[in-house]
C-alpha cells in the first residue's frame, strides 16, 4: 500500500514537472518525462488495481511503449532510409493499436441492440459529426504530409473520434461515475490531439504544446480514477430487468 501510494505521489509530481517543461520549451527533456511518467501509471495500475480489465492493461502498456519510443527518436538521430520515416508509421501505429484497446475496453461490456434501439437518434448524429470531424481535420495536414503519411493520420483521427463516440454512448448507457469518468478521459485526449496537428502543422506557438500536454495529464487522471470505481446496475425499465455490469 505504502509502495502504490509512493508511485502516485511521483507519478503526479513527475506530471508537473512534465508540463513545467513543456512550458520551458525543453522538447526531449519533457519526451522523457512524460515516458517514464506514463509507464509508472501503468505499473501503479498494475499493483494498485484489483480488478484489473486486460485491455485497459494492453492500451497502458502499447501507450507507454509509444511513448519510450517517442523519447527515443527525439535523443537519438535515427538515420532515415530511402526518405521514410519508419519511427513516424511505428510509433503513430502504436499509439492507433492502443486506443483500440481502450475502444475495446468501453464496448465489450455493452449490449449494442439495447444501446442502438435506445439510442438511434444520438448514434446517428455522432457518426455524421465523427465523418466531418476526421476530414476536416485531417485535411489540415494533407499538404504537410506523403500520401502513405496522410492516410496514417486519416486512420489515426477516425480511432480518436471513435474512441470519444463509444465513451459518449458508454456514458448515456450506463450513466454513472466511471463511465463519466472514462468520457472525460477520451474527451481530454481528442482535445489534446487535436491541439497537438494545430502546434505541428498550423502554428508553431509553445503555449499549444503546453495546452495538449495539460489535457493529456487530464486525460489520464480521469483514466485513472475511473479504475478505481464500479459500473453501478443497468436498469432497463422497459423489459424489467437488471443485470450488473462490472
Amino acid at each position: 500500500m505504502q509502495i502504490g501510494k509512493f508511485l502516485g505521489a511521483l507519478t503526479l509530481a513527475l506530471s508537473l514537472f512534465f508540463l513545467g517543461l513543456q512550458f520551458k520549451g525543453l522538447e526531449i527533456e519533457a519526451a522523457g518525462v512524460r515516458a517514464l511518467a506514463i509507464s509508472l501509471l501503468t505499473f501503479l495500475y498494475i499493483i494498485r488495481i484489483k480488478n484489473k480489465h486486460s485491455f485497459f492493461l494492453l492500451f497502458l502498456v502499447f501507450f507507454s511503449v509509444s511513448e519510450i519510443l517517442n523519447y527515443i527518436t527525439w535523443s537519438i538521430n535515427l538515420t532515415v532510409t530511402y526518405d521514410v520515416d519508419y519511427s513516424y508509421y511505428i510509433g503513430n501505429t502504436l499509439y492507433i493499436i492502443s486506443y483500440l484497446f481502450l475502444i475495446a475496453r468501453i464496448v465489450v461490456s455493452m449490449n449494442f441492440k439495447k444501446v442502438f434501439f435506445k439510442f438511434p437518434i444520438q448514434i446517428g448524429l455522432l457518426a455524421i459529426l465523427g465523418l466531418f470531424f476526421v476530414y476536416y481535420v485531417s485535411d489540415t495536414t494533407k499538404n504537410e504530409l506523403t500520401n502513405n503519411e496522410y492516410y496514417l493520420e486519416l486512420l489515426y483521427n477516425a480511432v480518436v473520434m471513435l474512441l470519444m463516440a463509444m465513451a459518449l454512448v458508454n456514458y448515456m448507457y450506463r450513466d454513472d461515475k466511471k463511465s463519466m469518468n472514462l468520457l472525460l478521459g477520451t474527451i481530454c485526449i481528442m482535445f489534446s490531439e487535436v491541439i497537438q496537428l494545430a502546434y505541428f502543422y498550423i502554428a508553431d506557438i509553445n503555449l499549444l504544446n503546453v495546452l495538449c500536454s495539460m489535457f493529456l495529464v487530464f486525460a489520464f487522471l480521469f483514466f485513472y480514477l475511473q479504475c478505481r470505481l464500479e459500473n453501478r446496475e443497468v436498469i432497463d425499465y422497459n423489459h424489467q430487468d437488471v443485470h450488473v455490469e462490472s
